[in-house]
């Protein structure tokens, strides 16, 4: 299977920059998926690599042939590049059977009548659908109707997969369902995927790298959970997260190359830190993840419960501390309290980041209330 380069990719669309500049290096066998909030520029970067848009500049490789070059004036043709793109609204034939709808690639690529009936009925195996070759499109559920434009799209064997929120139009149960199914067809066949979502859940525990971007900016580029641990800046760190990460605004006080303290109006923090601080301490944001918010019995900070949000596995509390900070808190088990009651809360040691007055990540550390 291939690998995908894009070198500097820019996509306008009048005055209006869909995607910016954009370098991703996607290796053979990745599943990648591509994150980010509407009109970041997730799908127009799919649909280049498929070939259906065309862009402004830049160079896109598949399997090192270059597929666009704006400079060398290249650009292959979608049906010559190898990849199966599917689509959101999975553009079955309502006419043809399940088995027809498989096949139907195949016979125009003219394959011997035995060769498809055995393609077809790999595909049929593989995605768990073989008692279904002789049903219609509106005859199945959802899910299977999912697994049908997989297959079809697997069916010449495309050295890519691109696909474009195919999960969106499933209820909650089938989508943690072909989530699932997904991760493994991923592992059976070694393909490449490149995977268009708006939900940070499917993003986390389908794909071997994010590619997160914001406004057709590259914002991040890693595993799953690097983006998590350490997101590059206050962006990455305030989308990827449910609940988001609590940021919290300071002004900081240097007492060494490791360590300084924190003022806010509401609270006082030394942070350690084993990285060097950044110069300026005048504005920072520190970030803790909301499962890293401990309710303890003495030594940390007093905060009224706003809410309380039990669901059995665990509770969500929304925490307010002074005026203008509200805090997450995630506690697994079946807690509850009553709103306005007063907790005390700690940050849970070495799971706290700082970034510096421009938003970037500065530094991992810990801290305590003084």
């Amino acid at each position: 299977m291939p690998r995908i380069e894009l070198r500097n990719i820019t996509k306008k669309f009048g005055d209006f920059v869909a995607v910016d500049n954009l370098t991703l290096d996607i290796k053979d066998g990745d599943f990648i998926t591509l994150l980010g909030p509407s009109g970041c520029g997730k799908t127009t970067t799919l649909r280049q690599i498929a070939g259906l848009e065309m862009p402004t500049s830049g160079e896109i490789l598949i399997d090192g042939k270059v597929v666009f070059s704006s400079d060398k004036s290249i650009d292959v043709a979608p049906k010559d590049r190898g990849v199966g793109f599917l689509f959101q609204n999975y553009a079955l034939w309502p006419h043809m059977t399940v088995y027809r709808n498989i096949a139907f690639g195949l016979e125009n690529l003219k394959w011997k009548k035995d060769d498809i009936d055995r393609r077809v009925k790999e595909l049929l195996k593989l995605l768990k659908i073989e008692e279904f070759p002789d049903r219609y499109p509106a005859e199945l559920s959802g899910g299977q109707q999912q697994r049908v434009a997989i297959a079809r799209t697997l069916a010449t064997n495309p050295r890519v997969l691109l696909m474009d929120e195919p999960l969106s139009n499933l209820d909650a149960k089938l989508r943690m369902e072909m989530r699932a199914e997904l991760k493994r067809l991923h592992h059976e066949t070694g393909a490449t995927f490149v995977y268009v979502t708006h939900d940070q859940l499917e993003a986390m525990t389908l794909a071997t790298k994010i590619c997160l971007l914001d406004r057709g900016y590259l914002q991040q580029y890693d595993p799953p959970l690097t983006v998590y641990n350490r997101p590059r800046n206050t962006f990455v760190a305030d989308f990827v997260g449910n609940p988001t990460m609590n940021l919290i605004s300071f002004s900081g006080e240097r007492k060494d190359d490791h360590s300084c303290i924190l003022h806010h109006k509401d609270m006082r923090l030394q942070f350690t830190s084993q990285d060097v601080l950044p110069e300026d301490l005048g504005k920072v944001t520190i970030g803790v993840r909301p499962e890293n918010v401990l309710v303890t019995e003495n030594g940390g900070i007093k905060v009224k419960v706003d809410t309380s949000l039990p669901s059995g596995m665990e509770t969500i509390l929304n925490l307010r501390l002074g005026d203008d900070v509200m805090l997450s808190c995630v506690m697994i088990g079946s807690v509850d309290y009553p709103s306005d009651s007063e907790i005390e809360v700690v940050f849970k040691d070495v799971q706290v980041l700082m970034f510096d007055g421009e938003g970037n990540f500065a530094a991992p550390g810990s801290v305590k209330f003084i």
